[in-house]
């Protein structure tokens, strides 16, 4: 059920990733509605409850199903797989809903990163317009990736879109807000990254000792406030 042009539909890939697990392509995109498709079809995935089923890992415009290869094989899996698939694809006009909005999360931030003046000089905008660019919308997550709890947030503001950095840096502190192409994230810990820091948040995105212990997951939409302190 991928989307292409003008909103078409056209049928799923599924391909086997390794031995033990499915990859179902959406689109080849990233876009919100081929993202929301994503979220519904993993919904039904997990409302199945198929007994091999250890995990379903969300992307951009595809999703993976890890299953225990000791229990069952890729042919059966894609036959318990394909009917859900099919049965995504009469109701995607009207995806299930907590698999849509998520949670709504408002993050403080201090708009004071090292790459906040660099930023404006190459989008040709003052630092209070990349501010005000950046806090000015509402972001989903998209998914989770790169390191536990780091969470990809789309659509960020047209005007703020820059490749990332040349040379990444090998350390960013914990709670650096960022920006690359066009997505924004923070990071949940301190880990070498090569985006760019426009602010930092005291928000703690991922604690083992939680449950869960991502604080933001797909679907989960956030808006950015700046504050001074």
């Amino acid at each position: 059920m991928t989307a292409g042009e003008g909103g078409a539909i056209a049928p799923s890939i599924i391909t086997p990733l390794g031995d033990c697990a499915v990859t179902i392509q959406i689109g080849d995109r990233a876009d919100p509605v081929i993202a929301r498709r994503v979220r519904a079809l993993a919904a039904d995935i997990h409302a199945a409850a198929l007994a091999p089923v250890r995990d379903v890992a969300l992307g951009y415009a595809a999703l993976t199903v890890w299953y225990d290869a000791l229990h069952t094989d890729y042919a059966a899996m894609v036959s318990a797989l394909e009917p859900i698939v099919a049965a995504a694809a009469t109701r995607l006009g009207a995806p299930a809903t907590s698999a849509v909005t998520g949670r709504e999360h408002v993050i403080s931030v201090r708009y004071d990163g090292p790459d906040l003046e660099e930023v404006a000089q190459r989008t040709g905008l003052t630092t209070s317009d990349v501010v005000s660019r950046h806090s000015g919308r509402q972001y989903t997550v998209y998914f989770l990736g790169f390191v536990p709890g780091f969470a990809y947030l789309g659509e960020l503001d047209s005007a703020l879109v820059l490749p990332r950095r040349t040379e990444p840096r090998p350390r960013v502190p914990a709670g650096a807000v960022a920006i690359a192409g066009a997505q924004t994230a923070i990071y949940p810990y301190a880990i070498p990254g090569g985006w760019h820091l426009i602010g930092r948040t005291a928000v703690n995105l991922f604690d083992p000792r939680r449950d869960p212990p991502a604080t933001l997951a797909p679907g989960d939409r956030v808006r950015f406030v700046a504050v001074e302190e």
